[in-house]
């Protein structure tokens, strides 16, 4: 019995662990920057998040690589990140609102042909720290595994607050939309009648006035 109740629990601890990482993916982007133009990457992104990104040019001449610019702005235009003339980079910042977050690359000089550039782009979950994490709380194993479970459940409960949120307000942006085009409709309606109620009362005063009626 000690033996099949181990076994059930190394199961349990192993789908857990399983469902931890499935969640705390980070999101690898790749993009052909043409030698001319703009490519860029967005998320939206609710508030007081943590994001992380690092980007490297990848070239087959290492005796060469083409540098890169990139500008990432906030949902309301304000710049986060701006780096010119580089090859790769990091940034991080937690937001502030929420919306969509674009981080935009183009290619900084005169190359031919399209730059590669990878983009490891985290967000929440994925762009914390669990290697500091578990030596600072000196945990380890199951227990680490355990923790990243738990945080993927925290904003897992809060992106559905998030979208319950946004839910309630384009309903309500609806309904304000749906009751003033009713409005308009019956004002619409409104000055159709009254335009029609002049138009028999001038047709009526011009043929009593020529004695047609």
């Amino acid at each position: 019995m000690a033996a099949r109740r181990e076994m059930l629990l190394g199961c349990i601890l192993g789908v857990l662990i399983c469902s931890s990482n499935l969640f705390t993916v980070s999101q690898g982007v790749w993009l052909n920057l043409p030698p001319s133009g703009t490519k860029c990457v967005s998320e939206e992104i609710h508030n007081n998040v943590v994001v992380l990104c690092d980007y490297v040019v990848v070239s087959d001449d290492h005796s060469q690589i083409p540098t890169i610019a990139v500008k990432v702005t906030s949902p309301y235009g304000n710049t986060l990140h701006q780096n010119e003339n580089v090859t790769h980079g990091q940034f991080a910042f937690t937001t502030q609102e929420a919306g969509n977050y674009l981080a935009c690359f183009w290619v900084d000089g005169h190359v031919q042909g399209d730059v590669s550039v990878n983009i490891d782009w985290k967000t929440g979950i994925d762009a914390k720290d669990w290697d500091s994490v578990a030596r600072k709380e000196k945990i380890e194993g199951v227990e680490l595994e355990l923790r990243k479970l738990e945080g993927v459940v925290e904003s897992i409960h809060e992106n559905l607050l998030y979208f319950k949120t946004r839910e309630e307000e384009m309903r309500s942006v609806s309904e304000t939309t749906n009751s003033r085009v009713a409005l308009y409709s019956m004002l619409s309606l409104g000055v159709c009648i009254a335009v029609s109620a002049l138009q028999m009362w001038h047709l009526k005063h011009y043929f009593q006035k020529k004695k047609l009626i």
